[in-house]
């Protein structure tokens, strides 16, 4: 374990690419993607136990800023494949368990260094996988680093047994152990930061792992378990099994041998998993523990004496930013009293102005939707909405509507408060504007939602943000400034109600749930110690 890590974590630093260097060094690495994918693209394949398996499930990945173009295939695990995941890894408990704290974390560390060396490769390949543009695939590889470096921190941390109090005659250590098993399933959103986060924190815990990422970055994961075991992970503390959802995600929550299931998705999926983690199916040998981040619908409060450029900037980013494809973004925004017309006007404007282009170009705001599940959806949605008003709607390039799947930035107005498009998660570029009478009533209508995630006020009354730190009741609160794009450990990140069970994502309390706290105590007085009765 390096020295320079202890207590010292700090945050790695986003690339500023109005630097000639820093554009460079992706539009190189571009180019080696660009070569790979000329030359049949990039193959991921399960890995169990150290060993590549091909499979007759193949999927295609194709760039979602231009379908023509197939990134890389995927060889989809079966079932039968998530049984030998699961035995090498019960197998590997024995070993990795036990293995010190201090070589668990360097081996951590050594995977977030790898990645540091590599991090324009990475981003290239989420920029063409994922279709993220160039300043978010950029902070998805920043943000792996840090879960690496900051949870291997922590386990140095919280490894040492500690005494819990000191009394004579008797001794009380507390300590954790691993829980056992951890099945990690990703989403496609955050293909690199979130797989590797959950992941790195089972491992450097004690657990085995297995990670299922999602089916649409497949390829990206692949390269973050190459990248695991050069590090030196063993091969028995660690599995890749990309596969389908419901055949190979159901086979790992029904495990009577996993112990713990981290999950980052949709809401339906994450409470079916809660709903079959409660089952105890024969063989199964304690209760299994269940995080799950599950989305949020995000309000931001703009009050009447707020700051209208500094909002402006606010919303847009955090609405519009990767098409909205996040669990943190904006999708209610909610103006107080007189400024509400002045605001959307300037915001429809705002809105107007952005430029929908492909992820490639180094410009790029706003790229595509992830696939043409997701386009058809959310399309379908905007198409059907005909009882609301809209203030704006974007508009796509001809050329890119017919290469890739792009969806325009969409702000409706004066919307009903009970309507699904206020009331619903929709993964994509649309807001529901409303007015409120009141800082008070706005805070009344964030509140009355199903989620707890995150949520935003720009306002410049000392009293009202007092106000809303008592009375938001999120888990990660903004004010002044976006609601996404949270830090590893300056800003923990999960919220409550339907956003999820578990602690935050890069905070202190996160590595507690993948360990089971025990105590030792013993009587140190000794009385008829024998020490050589077996000698």
């Amino acid at each position: 374990m390096s020295q320079a890590l202890r207590n010292s974590f700090k945050n790695e630093p986003l690339k500023d690419f109005s630097l000639e260097e820093n554009r460079r060094g992706v539009l190189s690495a571009l180019a080696q993607v660009e070569s790979i994918i000329r030359s049949g693209g990039f193959t991921a394949t399960p890995i169990i136990d150290g060993r590549l398996i091909t499979t007759s499930d193949i999927s295609t990945r194709t760039d979602p800023s231009n379908t023509q173009v197939v990134v890389g295939k995927t060889h989809f695990a079966r079932t039968e494949d998530a049984a030998l995941a699961i035995s090498s890894c019960v197998s590997g408990l024995k070993t990795w368990g036990r293995r010190p704290y201090t070589e668990r974390a360097a081996i951590i560390e050594k995977i977030g260094l790898l990645m540091r060396e590599r991090a324009n490769a990475l981003t290239a390949l989420i920029i063409r996988e994922a279709g993220k543009t160039w300043r978010e695939a950029d902070a998805d590889v920043a943000e792996a680093i840090d879960f690496c470096l900051y949870y291997a921190e922590e386990m140095l941390r919280l490894g040492p047994p500690h005494l819990t109090e000191r009394v004579l005659g008797e001794e009380n250590h507390y300590f954790y152990q691993p829980r056992g098993v951890v099945a990690v399933i990703a989403p496609w959103n955050f293909p690199l930061a979130i797989a590797c986060g959950m992941t790195v924190a089972a491992l450097v815990c004690g657990n085995t792992a297995i990670l299922k990422p999602s089916e649409q970055t497949s390829l990206i994961a692949h390269e973050f378990a190459k990248l695991a075991y050069e590090a030196g992970l063993p091969a028995e503390a660690f599995s890749y099994l990309p596969g389908r959802g419901e055949e190979v995600g159901r086979a790992l929550v029904e495990s009577p041998d996993v112990s713990m299931i981290v999950f980052t998705g949709s809401r339906p999926v994450g409470l079916e998993i809660i709903r079959s983690a409660s089952s105890v199916p024969p063989g199964q040998i304690g209760i299994k523990k269940v995080v799950a981040e599950l989305g949020g619908k995000n309000a931001i409060i703009v009050d009447e004496d707020a700051d209208f450029d500094d909002a402006i900037r606010g919303v847009l980013q955090s609405a519009f930013g990767f098409a909205g494809q996040k669990c943190s973004a904006c999708s209610r925004l909610i103006i107080v009293g007189d400024a509400y017309e002045p605001f959307l006007a300037r915001l429809a404007a705002a809105t107007s102005d952005l430029v929908v282009s492909p992820a490639l170009d180094p410009a790029s705001f706003y790229g595509p939707v992830v696939d043409q599940e997701s386009h058809t959806r959310i399309t379908n949605l905007i198409a059907s909405a005909t009882d609301l008003t809209t203030l704006v709607q974007g508009t796509v390039p001809e050329t890119l509507r017919e290469t890739g799947w792009y969806i325009p930035p969409t702000i409706f107005r004066d919307v009903p408060l009970n309507h699904p498009v206020f009331r619903e998660e929709i993964f994509g570029p649309v807001i529901a504007a409303v007015q409120a009478k009141s800082f008070n009533e706005a805070l009344t209508i964030a509140n009355d939602c199903a989620y707890a995630l995150t949520g935003g006020v720009f306002s410049r009354n000392p009293e009202h943000l007092e106000i809303a730190k008592t009375e938001f009741q999120v888990g990660n609160l903004y004010i002044n400034r976006g609601i996404t794009g949270a830090l590893v450990c300056r800003q923990p990140f999960g919220g409550f109600k339907f956003s999820g069970v578990g602690s935050k994502a890069g905070g202190k309390d996160y590595l507690l749930q993948f360990m089971e706290p025990r105590t030792i105590t013993e009587n140190t007085m000794r009385r008829g110690f024998t020490p050589d009765l077996n000698s």
